[in-house]
């Protein structure tokens, strides 16, 4: 058998098993960089490395902690504390005349911007997230509240029973049995579930994000 004939026989093998390389790191890749989840959850037990938690539903999870783990506390606030130019994020869900009707506030530390944009969240059927720059605050009339973002703005309504809270840095040490958090977990390699972030009630307080 000639050079070009083995040549002719093997260079399509070769390159079928390249691409079958090639699609399996993607997918591996895929894989490592699959989007967080949001799990909220009431601490049970607080170890070095990980936390054991009891979800809503009464689900038994044992978390691990990422080393850069980072931690805000959530504490009770009210309509007062947002202003114009504060930075709030709002779960809510539409209104017919195209304005949301809030489901929870969070204001963010000052200088903070986090999550910045209008996206699909998992607080019910049709629920978003708004997270932005007040533009006006209309407490006197339906408490009405403009968010602006770099793609658009919304209008979110407040009702009067609708919980809002405030974003602090915390650290570890808010890691404590019963207080309730909501844990922004990552799937590891090994299928473990790794907490990047951590949002913990302080003082009975359950994040309602």
């Amino acid at each position: 058998m000639t050079t070009a004939q083995l040549l002719r026989r093997f260079v399509p093998a070769l390159a079928a098993s390249a691409l079958l390389a090639y699609g399996s790191v993607a997918i591996a890749q895929t894989a490592a960089t699959a989007a967080p989840t949001r799990v909220r959850a009431t601490i049970e037990k607080v170890n070095a490395d990980n936390l054991e938690v009891s979800t809503k539903a009464g689900k038994k999870l044992t978390l691990k902690l990422a080393p850069d783990l980072a931690v805000m506390s959530v504490t009770h606030a009210a309509i007062t504390d947002i202003k114009s130019d504060s930075f709030i994020g709002s779960a809510a869900i539409p209104l017919p005349d195209g304005s949301l009707k809030a489901l929870e506030v969070t204001v963010f530390p000052a200088g903070m911007k986090s999550g910045e944009g209008h996206y699909a969240w998992d607080l019910g059927k049709k629920s978003t997230m708004t997270n932005g720059t007040v533009g006006d605050v209309v407490v006197t009339s339906g408490r009405t509240i403009t968010v602006k973002y770099p793609d658009g703005e919304k209008k979110i309504v407040v009702p009067a029973d609708v919980p809002i809270v405030s974003l602090n840095k915390a650290d570890r040490s808010s890691l404590v049995a019963g207080a309730h958090g909501v844990f922004i977990v990552t799937k590891a390699a090994d299928g473990s579930e790794v907490v990047n972030r951590a949002l913990v009630g302080i003082k009975g307080v359950v994040p309602p994000m």
